[in-house]
């Protein structure tokens, strides 16, 4: 029965979650592609807004390559539905990067004489 509850809560977030993914991450893809991979027989346990849901997730890119995974920490995503504290599908991202190193060498262990990568 709780295993029921969290397959039919967790759909929505899934759907969610795949949303930002795809949008995020690909300027290829025209359109969301969503697929079920286990519909229960019946639902007698649905979420509403307002209901605390605990799923697992895994975020991939276009190509597969798996970003964020929520199984391989081993702690599934706690969240109240409705109160914002995910991200909305087809919300754009933004990602701030900082250069550690280039083959093992941080910047100014370059090769060329100078210093620089």
């Amino acid at each position: 029965m709780v295993n029921l509850w969290i397959t039919c809560a967790s759909s929505i977030s899934i759907l969610l979650i795949a949303a930002t993914v795809v949008s995020a991450y690909s300027r290829d893809v025209t359109e969301l592609q969503i697929s079920v991979q286990h519909k229960p027989t019946s639902c007698t346990i649905q979420a509403h807004k307002g209901d605390k849901i605990k799923v697992h997730y895994r975020g991939k890119l276009t190509d597969g390559k798996v970003f964020d995974s929520s199984f391989e920490r081993g702690t599934p995503l706690e969240f109240v539905l409705g109160s914002g504290q995910v991200i909305k599908g087809g919300a754009t991202l933004i990602f701030d990067t900082e250069l550690i190193a280039v083959n093992g060498k941080r910047p100014g262990e370059g090769d060329n004489g100078n210093g620089e990568l």
